[in-house]
């Protein structure tokens, strides 16, 4: 299930490697215009020596998913076009409502992180356009993004299989995220279920649990104060899939 490409992996690795070995050179009969020229160049060409690693590794990763899905309009990111538009799409959207200083692109108008290369990412198609995404990143040795926050060290004893979910992003041009919020839901719990995911955290603004607390399965883990840069009330989430209510089924599921 979590196989790597590992020639090609190496191979970009290692181009990274001489790439840093040389991006602080400089050449002393050139003006200081060309060696800022010539650095600026270097550091975009590392960053699209990351993009394309993490796509290489973020496609091996999904396809080898169990994703039982009857949904048309619901896909796993399983090419590179599609991540590059989910990418785009993060970052069109992260623009819009100010959260870059929380989610950065690292090239920009491309928004991605080294998560990514460990993560199912799910997207939403709608008339050929991607209008939603999320991801439910794996547990690894580089542990989940919210434990600057909150350990989840008692959580791993407890249950086989933990996973953060993140990124949920709904286009700027749609007037609800209902539609999408539901199918992208639904996908995530499929993705559990066929992945033998045992619980799933994630981080969200308080003023949402009364939704998610219908979901069945929910525990508040951790109250925050802020969430990173956002200096709003917020919760660390814990979801155990295998409990849903019935209102999730009847809401998600049908």
């Amino acid at each position: 299930m979590f196989t790597v490409n590992i020639n090609k992996n190496n191979s970009l690795k290692e181009l990274q490697t001489l790439v840093e070995q040389n991006s602080n050179r400089t050449l002393s009969y050139m003006p200081d215009s060309f060696n800022e020229q010539q650095r600026v160049a270097i550091e975009l060409f590392k960053k699209r020596i990351f993009l394309e690693q993490i796509i290489d590794e973020a496609i091996t990763f999904n396809r080898n998913l169990n994703f039982p899905n009857e949904n048309k309009n619901l896909h796993l990111a399983t090419t590179a076009e599609d991540l590059i538009d989910v990418f785009k799409l993060r970052s069109d959207v992260y623009t819009g409502i100010n959260y870059q200083s929380e989610f950065p692109d690292i090239i920009e108008g491309i928004n991605f992180d080294t998560y990514d290369s460990n993560s199912a990412i799910l997207f939403y198609k709608s008339n050929k356009e991607i209008t939603g995404t999320i991801r439910l990143i794996s547990d690894s040795q580089k542990k989940l993004p919210s434990e600057d926050k909150f350990s989840f060290e008692s959580e791993r004893k407890n249950n086989a299989v933990i996973a953060e979910l993140s990124r949920l992003i709904v286009s700027k041009n749609k007037n609800s995220l209902n539609l999408e919020f539901k199918n992208l839901t639904q996908g995530i719990y499929y993705l559990a279920e066929s992945n033998n995911v045992n619980l799933i955290l994630s981080g969200i603004k308080e003023e949402h649990f009364k939704l998610y607390s219908k979901f069945g399965g929910i525990s508040i883990e951790k109250k925050l104060g802020n969430y990173g840069t956002f200096t709003i009330p917020c919760l660390i989430l814990s979801w155990d899939p295998s409990q849903i209510s019935p209102f999730f089924k009847k809401a998600f599921l049908r």
